[in-house]
């Protein structure tokens, strides 16, 4: 573990960590020296939910990266500067970006999570054993085909449920099993999803419980009967062998920045294609335990945090946070202002004003949510005082709070100032929480709403066989779910090329499916896929292992 040479390692034994935090020995179940799962149904049962949730979201990424993590696990470690008992509850990095295009994922600088390197890849084997479960119900489906034939309970033409495996790997996209004569079961296409968009990793995160996340894994959608009648994972008798399969992985992770301060780390489904937040399982447990529970959901305020309070905050699990934190960066606001990518670290105060447009979008959209908010400038070496100051004046001019936040150098020093900027914003400014829309709304007046309110598009377009499906959800009775748009992340349109604050743009909608388990209905938009590539140069080139076994190229 190469990271222990680190001179700002102020790391402890994991059980040290668990002590300090008031968690029993006897709830702990210990991976090595500085990792640990907790058996969380005593402790939750026995202490209330006393802590201050903070949400940590973002304006639209860029290729330059914004630092959310980072900016997450700073302010954990900015909170406990200050005296105050902070945890953080995060998710798992997949390791589709980890050797794709992103690296590692577990912060940078003096804010970060530890052990990094174990966290990026197998860690507690939660991923894994999401894939095992999902790929089991896929091996009963096909198992059933094969016994029944193609028109028994399922019709062989209308399978629902893909394989998944924790990997960019675009060649799976489509695939054709069963070929080769009647010993190997009956052909047809189908294809893998990245694990990261598993409707399991979705239940895994939303489950209340072991008993919950069973039902929920009763309730996927597997596919229709020759009759059309739809056919779920309970009806073929698979989810309560996919709960065995998850009975470990459901117990939260528990690790420690390298200030030594706590993080639940636990779960990992992408904002772009499901609704990208750690397990409520772990930001419960956090909020019994602290007085600040800091937690992040996937990429900008039009992904991750809409989907956090339209469809995490409403399963009743978590209360609504008290403020969020709005990351955004020099180098992201000059970008959306049309600056390459080559040339971000040139001062461009003209570009960065044209850019801020796109931050303004996001403060808007934290504003109809009616919960107080921060805006985190994350400082990058590159920055200059006039563009530092230029953000910061753009921000009050809306009327937003901001800080200048330096945890990648300083650490948790350097998040004071944005941790005493939260703070004051839970005492002091107005709290009005809503959810952007009510479950009795017809589904496409959820996805008009969403489109319109969230992303600013002027219209919505799909093509009449997309609306005809989602009319027959509503009338299967799965009308009253909220939705989860998957949608390219680097927009607030679904067109990744439309950066800045896209107007008068049309939402272009190209299918949806019924994720009955994790209980919302995806609405996919334009060119989205649920299994990425691998970039010309992935990060997977630059990683590698010593001969004493040190990982390398994950920072």
């Amino acid at each position: 573990m190469n990271e222990l040479k680190d001179k700002n390692l102020r790391v402890k034994p994991i059980t040290q960590v668990a002590d300090d935090l008031g968690i029993d020995p006897t709830a702990l179940e210990v991976y090595g020296p500085y990792k640990a799962k907790v058996r969380f149904g005593q402790l939750l049962e026995e202490k209330k939910l006393r802590g201050k949730l903070i949400m940590v979201t973002a304006m639209s990424p860029t290729p330059a990266g914004e630092g959310k993590t980072t900016t997450s696990i700073g302010l954990v470690d900015a909170f406990n500067y200050l005296g105050h008992r902070a945890v953080g509850a995060l998710r798992e990095p997949s390791l589709g970006p980890v050797f794709g295009l992103k690296g590692g994922a577990t912060g940078a600088g003096r804010a970060r999570v530890f052990p990094s390197d174990e966290i990026n890849l197998h860690f507690t084997g939660d991923i894994h054993a999401v894939s095992a479960a999902h790929n089991l119900l896929a091996a009963m489906v096909d198992n059933r085909l094969h016994f029944d034939g193609a028109c028994g309970l399922l019709d062989c033409r209308r399978v629902t449920w893909k394989r998944v495996v924790d990997m960019d790997d675009r060649v799976l996209r489509e695939v054709v099993v069963g070929i080769g004569g009647p010993l190997r079961g009956i052909a047809r296409e189908t294809g893998y999803d990245i694990t990261a968009a598993s409707e399991v990793m979705a239940i895994l995160c939303l489950a209340s419980d072991l008993q919950d996340l069973k039902e929920r894994c009763g309730h996927i959608l597997i596919g229709y009967s020759p009759e059309k009648k739809m056919i779920f994972a309970r009806d073929i008798k698979a989810h309560g062998a996919m709960a065995a399969l998850l009975k470990d992985a459901i117990k939260p992770n528990l690790v420690q920045t390298i200030e030594g301060h706590p993080v639940f780390i636990h779960g990992g489904p992408f904002a772009n294609i499901a609704h990208g937040t750690n397990s409520v399982i772990a930001t419960r447990l956090a909020l019994s335990l602290a007085d600040y529970v800091v937690t992040e959901s996937g990429f900008g305020s039009d992904l991750g945090a809409e989907k956090f309070f339209d469809i995490v905050v409403r399963t009743g699990h978590i209360p609504p946070p008290a403020a969020c934190v709005l990351v955004a960066t020099i180098r992201a606001l000059k970008y959306h202002g049309g600056v390459p990518l080559a040339e971000l670290e040139k001062e461009n105060l003209a570009a960065l004003k044209k850019g801020f447009a796109n931050l303004q979008k996001h403060i808007e959209n934290l504003r109809i949510f009616g919960v107080p908010f921060v805006v985190a400038i994350n400082r990058f070496p590159q920055d200059t005082e006039a563009e530092l100051s230029l953000a910061k004046r753009l921000c009050q001019e809306e009327g937003a709070r901001v800080a200048l936040s330096e945890v990648y150098a300083r650490g948790g020093e350097g998040g004071v100032e944005l941790a005493s900027q939260v703070i004051e914003a839970i005492e002091k400014d107005e709290y009005n929480f809503k959810f952007l829309y009510p479950l009795e709304m017809p589904l496409l007046d959820k996805i008009e709403t969403v489109a319109r309110r969230i992303y600013g598009a002027a219209a919505v377009a799909m093509e009449g066989k997309i609306e005809r499906k989602i009319k027959r959800l509503e009338k299967a009775g799965f009308g009253r779910l909220p939705i989860c748009i998957a949608k390219t992340q680097y927009s607030l349109s679904s067109d990744d090329e439309a950066l800045g604050r896209p107007r008068d743009f049309t939402l272009i909608v190209t299918d949806a499916s019924l994720s009955a388990g994790a209980g919302f209905v995806v609405i996919y938009c334009g060119d989205i896929m649920t299994m990425p590539g691998l970039p010309r140069h992935p990060a997977a080139e630059r990683i590698d292992v010593t001969p004493d076994g040190q990982i390398t190229g994950l920072e």
